[in-house]
């Protein structure tokens, strides 16, 4: 079956089965192009809230697929990938958040969304790249346990000294991977370009970057700059929505790293199978489910005042 062909089925299913489909800016172009709703982790959260179709096909990873499940228990949730996993989600335990809450029993426990419904259910509220300096700077708690991205949540600290960071080790490998020396590196063969980068990077990364943001900011502030010219640290995948809305800009990526291969699971075969099955489903325990719900919608209302 033809490309072309995929496509039209799957805008047919997608009608037939009353299916909306959410998209990540990591995953591939070609699957960008038919989602519905592209955005990064916080914009996704929050669409799915507000969608009216009776199903949700999500291109991403499992924990996108899992917020969208906990805030929308009566929808039918669909992963376009089951095995599309994000590292970093796994790299903080339930154990380790309540020796934190013993050695500091008024922490706020803050959680990235890149995290699984169970750590979700052990945390005060959740934040995503976009959103988490606003939220953490309204906590009342003077001790923040950030988790599981040790690299975002000293991102957010330096902003904040009047709080107490306790880090977590955990991190993204596609920004771990991106490192100064390339940045700098990249610089000598573009150096009129400005350096772009995603908070999940590393300290020293961050520190020679002109802007830091997330996935969403990113795209804005390159769409919105009188710059031409940008090199690019985050996952290759944003280049699509770079190039779609500025073709007459340059963006350059710093090396053979920037790709999540979890991201990239999710093709144009995949996503139509889902549709055809309405399968792998997103499926909860209740108690679970009500429980990880409370942070996330925390989140969602402090980011809108």
């Amino acid at each position: 079956m033809s490309n072309k062909e995929i496509k039209e089925k799957i805008a047919r299913l997608k009608k037939e089965k009353n299916a909306v489909i959410l998209a990540h800016y990591y995953v591939d172009g070609e699957v960008q192009a038919i989602a519905d709703f592209v955005g990064d982790s916080y914009y996704l959260a929050e669409k799915a809230t507000t969608v009216s179709e009776d199903a949700i096909l999500f291109c991403g990873v499992s924990f996108m697929g899992e917020s969208a499940k906990i805030l929308n228990p009566e929808k039918k949730v669909v992963m376009a990938e089951s095995s599309a996993d994000c590292p970093m989600a796994h790299m903080v335990d339930v154990e380790k958040i309540k020796e934190v809450r013993e050695q500091y029993p008024d922490v706020a426990v803050v959680c990235y969304v890149n995290s699984t419904a169970e750590i979700k259910a052990h945390s005060d509220v959740c934040v995503t790249s976009s959103n988490a300096l606003k939220i953490v700077k309204k906590l009342p708690n003077e001790h923040i346990f950030f988790i599981p991205d040790e690299n975002l949540g000293r991102h957010i600290a330096e902003k904040l000294p009047d709080k107490h960071f306790i880090f977590n080790d955990g991190f993204c490998h596609v920004h771990k991977s991106i490192h100064k020396e390339d940045i700098l590196k990249a610089k000598e063969v573009h150096p009129e370009a400005m350096v772009l980068a995603h908070p999940e990077c590393t300290p020293d990364t961050l520190s020679v970057a002109d802007f830091i943001g997330s996935t969403s900011q990113i795209i804005d502030y390159a769409t919105s700059s009188e710059k031409t010219s940008f090199i690019i640290c985050t996952e290759m995948g944003i280049f699509y929505e770079l190039m779609q809305k500025n073709p007459e800009k340059k963006f350059y990526s710093v090396g053979h790293r920037q790709f999540c291969p979890n991201m990239k699971k999710v093709n144009l075969e995949n996503v139509l199978e889902s549709l055809e099955k309405m399968a792998p489903e997103i499926e909860l325990d209740e108690e679970l489910r009500e429980s990880a719900r409370k942070p996330l919608k925390r989140m969602l209302e402090l980011a809108a005042n």
